[in-house]
């Protein structure tokens, strides 16, 4: 390795992204041209690092696998802070195998952390959990153990587990300061923004209030009957009854349950759970319909009773009830959900996450630009989608230990 590439890869690993591209700018050698994606996508040009990464991947020569298999790792990364979750996760599983065969611990771990970071951001969490008891942390520098305990909080916070989330968040903030990168340490602090933001709402007696998630976990674990709108699910402390796949049963729980301990009159509840204006001879056949239905499936949770203008729900057990509401509703409020970290997804990404057909995707993204609350850029697969009143955040790229040229 010669001075140049050397202290380009000393600048990189304390973060200082421009200080590496002074020294090999204007070189184009397989090496170089690594370093310099590194840098690129450190300084938030992601389009050109992907650029720079294939070219130095394909400037090794046969023998340099390793150096191969890390362009790979950085290319996936690249892939998920851009939120292109089309990119195939089977080339970074085979990187990160190489690198373990070769005995580069410290980049095959963090290749296994873009793999968790990946499962988590859509939504496998067991298979991330998984994953993440066969990775020890304890010998890795102290970027990767960061990079390592965001995950562990990624997970700990979808959980609702908010003491295990800040253990790991003080772990990720500890490691950081170590490796001495002021925004890897930033990073850090954003996510830790999560415990102490809003992230729900509670309506309880036709009141509402913002929660926090250590409050969420609280109102989970109170022993209350929960309407969950976030997950669609009726739940107390010893039994969760999903309604997922029956919308009309939903609505009418969580319109019972906003209506607690009172009753809600069938005119309001036609409203709510068949859209309609007036509740005619008709509607009110189907409502008695439902409520049988919700009868049967809420049996062993509450009972629902008719009343003179309408019906009620009573808990078997809880001695409260709530709704726990997300903070954006509507017809798109998942994709404004998933729009609202800041980043740029593509239509594809946000149809592997939300688990809906890209047409679907597609669709809600042109109404929701259409009322201006979501904004597009690029072309064709280039074209990404953000939330106008976030400022995109890019994740620094952290690639640690060993640089392609040794």
């Amino acid at each position: 390795m010669d001075s140049l590439i050397t202290a380009a890869a000393q600048a990189l690993a304390v973060g200082d992204a421009l200080g590496a591209l002074k020294r090999v700018a204007l070189r184009d050698d397989a090496p170089a041209l690594a370093l310099r994606g590194i840098a690129m996508a450190q300084l938030g040009d992601l389009v050109r690092a992907k650029a720079l990464l294939k070219s130095a991947a394909r400037a090794f020569g046969p023998r340099e696998a390793v150096a191969r298999a890390r362009c790979v790792v950085a290319e996936a990364e690249i892939a998920l802070v851009s939120r292109d979750l089309t990119w195939p996760p089977k080339a970074l599983e085979a990187a990160r195998k190489v690198l373990e065969a070769h005995g580069d611990r410290v980049n095959a771990a963090h290749a296994r952390n873009v793999e968790l970071r990946r499962l988590v951001l859509i939504g496998r969490l067991d298979e991330a959990e998984r994953a993440l008891e066969t990775l020890d942390p304890t010998p890795l520098p102290p970027a990767a153990r960061a990079a390592h305990e965001l995950v562990v909080a990624g997970i700990a916070i979808r959980r609702l587990q908010t003491k295990a989330a800040r253990a790991a968040l003080d772990r990720a903030r500890q490691a950081a300061r170590e490796a001495g990168m002021p925004v890897l340490t930033a990073e850090v602090e954003n996510a830790a923004g999560v415990l102490s933001a809003p992230v729900a709402r509670l309506i309880s007696r036709w009141r509402e209030s913002p929660l926090l998630l250590e409050e969420v976990e609280e109102l989970l674990g109170s022993g209350a009957l929960v309407v969950d709108a976030c997950r669609h699910v009726v739940r107390d402390d010893q039994l969760s009854v999903s309604l997922a796949t029956r919308p009309v049963l939903f609505a009418l729980a969580r319109a019972l349950a906003e209506a607690w301990p009172g009753d809600m009159a069938r005119g309001t509840l036609v409203a709510r759970a068949f859209r309609g204006k007036h509740a005619d001879e008709s509607h009110r056949a189907r409502l008695r319909v439902e409520i049988g239905r919700l009868r049967a499936e809420l049996r062993a949770l509450a009972e629902v009773s008719a009343t003179k203008r309408g019906f009620a729900l009573s808990p078997r057990r809880a001695g409260e009830t709530a709704v726990l509401a997300p903070l954006v509703e509507g017809q798109h409020g998942a994709v404004l959900a998933f729009l609202a970290d800041g980043e740029a997804w593509s239509s594809s990404a946000l149809a592997i996450a939300l688990g809906a057909s890209p047409r679907t995707v597609q669709r809600a993204l042109d109404s929701l630009a259409g009322e201006g609350k979501v904004q597009s850029f690029g072309r064709g697969r280039a074209r990404r989608w953000m939330s106008p009143p976030l400022p995109g955040f890019p994740t620094i790229l952290l690639l640690p230990g060993p640089l392609p040229s040794d």
